[in-house]
């Protein structure tokens, strides 16, 4: 089945099943052929002129072979007759010394595959001197925002495009296109001996809809509505988290969605199916053909096609993620969560556009019922977090509300408790989801959370 055409389909097909052919030689009745074809541009600028220029093409073809209950794989970046014979026998010689597993599957064709539309070609079409008067727009704006934004730590233009072929002894042939753009910007504003930090960015997949204004101005604004920040005595009060905080808390909860780390015992929701695990209206889905989602594919890095998973659901844990692997283990099917990052590696469980539903409430009038609280505009040491856990301890900054406004900046303060916690007591969604890559989040409101200060 071919989902997308493309110029080079023909050589790809061609390579996938002369590949096929060589193991099936060998004696394989199963077999299975990734190859990918990836370009990146990245420009970033400074002063107004042109600091880095780098364009990167990588191409690869991967390839699993199942021998009766044992798998192997191989990888090659010699796509040429000898290349794809060599990795061919690899794989099965890989094949042959791996350990039994029941649960090896590859996966047949599905009957239906999910539409979507993930390739623009105006990113193509685009120059790369149109491409690097975005960034030195993004530039220029934050810096006319205001005379205190001194530093321009990054200004960057980045788009990618991805091309995938996957083709199988059960006769799936699969091809799909995609493409984004993004542009981040990181700067610093200072006062006197004050200094702070700002950024933004904005990740989508149509060229026409990245908006280096807003970008400018949203970094600038940061960095600026933090100057004279100070900290806060320690208090147990409402806190707000700003979408991006609200995404970097979901990051830390995505891996306990695996249904891999339920079966590792490497997640603190396993043996919580059915149960709450975050206040009644909360809602978590990975959709993978989400229109718009930057993670959205026809099918996955196995050939299921993606679909729309609800994982909490009024609050209560209804699924996890699956590829064919666990999914074979459980009984189940696969969720079509078959993350492949590269031809390098094989089909792991992962997310594709993981965000917590919005709610129906405008971010203000969750500030303005507050007489005491803080709005998170950042946090520091995410990384740090135990994801099996799920207990933090980060650094953040942000806005003091005080009798519903937004008065001081705050700085060196803590949170720290644990992700069940904090979405057992969310009080108030808002309703302005925001995409921070692959995952999102509307502006959260904690019912009360200890903030560490003086």
């Amino acid at each position: 089945m071919e989902v997308v055409k493309i110029s080079n389909q023909a050589q790809m097909s061609e390579l996938a099943q002369k590949a096929l052919d060589a193991v099936r030689r060998k004696g394989a009745g199963l077999a299975e052929v990734y190859i990918s074809n990836n370009k990146e541009l990245t420009v970033e600028v400074r002063h107004g002129r042109v600091e880095t220029l780098k364009l990167t093409e990588e191409r690869g073809l991967g390839m699993r072979v199942l021998l009766g209950d044992r798998m192997g794989f191989a990888f090659t970046t010699d796509l040429t007759p000898g290349g794809v014979e060599e990795v061919a026998g690899r794989a099965y010689q890989n094949a042959a010394a791996a350990t039994p597993d029941q649960y090896r599957t590859i996966p047949r064709p599905a009957e239906r595959y999910p539409e979507v539309d993930v390739f623009d070609p105006a990113i193509r079409a685009a120059t790369v001197e149109e491409k690097t008067a975005l960034a030195m727009q993004m530039e220029q704006v934050a810096r006319d925002y205001d005379p205190r934004i001194k530093i321009i730590e990054s200004a960057v233009y980045q788009d990618g495009e991805a091309e995938v072929f996957l083709y199988n002894t059960h006769g799936m042939q699969l091809s799909y296109r995609s493409a984004a753009c993004v542009l981040y910007l990181a700067l610093v504003a200072g006062q006197e001996d004050d200094h702070q930090t700002g950024f933004a960015i904005d990740y989508v997949l149509r060229y026409k809809d990245l908006n280096p204004e807003k970008v400018g101005r949203e970094a600038a604004r940061k960095a600026v509505s933090m100057l004279g920040a100070r900290p806060v005595s320690t208090m147990t009060v409402p806190v707000v988290l700003d979408p991006y905080v609200a995404t970097s808390f979901l990051g830390l909860l995505a891996p306990s969605l695996s249904a891999d780390a339920v079966q590792k015992n490497r997640s603190l929701l396993a043996e919580r199916l059915g149960q709450a695990v975050a206040a009644a209206h909360v809602q978590i889905i990975d959709d993978g053909s989400l229109p718009g989602g930057i993670a959205s594919a026809p099918f996955d890095g196995e050939g299921v096609p993606t679909r729309r998973t609800v994982l909490v659901d009024g609050g209560v844990l209804k699924a996890f993620l699956h590829n064919a692997y666990t999914a074979a283990r459980e009984g189940v099917q696969s969720t079509g969560n078959g993350v492949r990052h590269s031809y390098k590696a094989t089909p792991e469980v992962g997310h594709t556009n993981l965000f917590i539903a919005a709610g129906n409430t405008a971010p203000e009038a969750m500030i303005k019922d507050i007489s005491r609280g803080l709005y998170i505009t950042e946090v520091l040491g995410m990384h740090t977090a135990n994801p099996i856990s799920g207990d933090f301890s980060v650094g953040a900054t942000g806005l003091l509300i005080e009798n519903g406004q937004l008065t001081r900046p705050v700085r060196g303060v803590t949170l720290a408790g644990n992700i069940i916690d904090v979405l057992q007591k969310i009080s108030g969604i808002g309703h302005d989801l925001t995409f921070y890559g692959s995952k999102g989040s509307p502006t959260l409101l904690v019912a009360a959370l200890t903030v560490g200060g003086h």
